[in-house]
């Protein structure tokens, strides 16, 4: 049983979980939406709103701490000098998951993950 466990594993190791959720929020952060399996995009805003709080300060920690974690020099200017500004007013629930459709070839859910 997974009682209170915290997170998913979705199947994969620990360093592959990590790279995929990274590659995911590097792409949310990019396109301002995305679709995804509803598994991922659940995990997915956990993660990536983590990101934005940490990136609401705006100095120069913020920027080493989102960097360490995202290894994308783009993704990390964009994120702390357009994304996170837009929610300083706000206390979290900055991504929104919209179910959309069911796959046609593993009958997964699938979901839009956006941000708000």
């Amino acid at each position: 049983m997974r009682h209170r466990h915290g997170y998913r594993k979705l199947g994969r190791t620990s360093a592959h979980r990590e790279a995929l959720l990274t590659n995911l929020s590097i792409a949310l952060i990019e396109h301002g939406k995305i679709e995804t399996t509803l598994i991922k995009a659940k995990e997915l805003r956990s993660f990536a709103e983590k990101l934005i709080t940490t990136a609401r300060a705006g100095d120069a920690n913020a920027h080493r701490s989102v960097f360490a974690v995202l290894q994308n020099k783009e993704a990390t200017k964009q994120l702390l000098n357009e994304v996170a500004p837009k929610y300083n007013d706000r206390n979290g629930g900055y991504t929104r998951i919209v179910k959309t459709r069911i796959r046609r070839g593993d009958a997964t859910p699938m979901a839009y993950i956006e941000l708000v």
